[in-house]
């Protein structure tokens, strides 16, 4: 694995992690929301993470099979199917016939745990990127 791999690898999970706490501040932001533009309460979103595979036809895609490095990318936003959460607030505007509302299924502590996963492994990809650079920098002082 050459040097610029490593940087894409490393710059593929930051992008994919960045997108990850884009989608948790988002879901915190909406924790009360009981209206969509869909209508009905705030869905909580999710991200999917996959292993890309290497580009066919080059040499350093073989390279890239034989050491079975792979990129990362959010595949997919998923909503969360659960049921809303009932709260029963009569007076709410978006409160239905027997006085209750519906509230996102979101889980703060839940979703605050993810949030430090995620800037876990962001900042441990910053890391690798960063070695990676002092590797090479390491190796160009060796050529002088």
């Amino acid at each position: 694995m050459d040097f610029f791999s490593s940087m894409d690898i490393s710059a593929s999970a930051l992008s994919a992690e960045r997108t990850r706490i884009n989608l948790i501040s988002s879901n915190l932001a909406n924790v009360n929301s009981t209206r969509t533009a869909e209508g009905g309460p705030y869905k909580r979103k999710d991200a999917v993470f996959s292993a890309t595979a290497a580009q066919k036809g080059s040499f350093g895609a073989a390279l890239n099979q034989a050491s079975q490095a792979r990129k990362v990318e959010v595949s997919q936003v998923r909503e969360d199917q659960n049921p809303p959460r009932l709260q029963y607030e009569p007076s709410h505007p978006d409160a239905d016939a027997a006085g209750y509302v519906a509230y996102p299924n979101i889980n703060v502590v839940e979703e605050m745990t993810d949030m430090v996963s995620a800037t876990r492994s962001y900042e441990a990809n910053v890391t690798a990127a960063q070695a990676a650079k002092a590797m090479a920098l390491k190796t160009l002082e060796l050529g002088r």
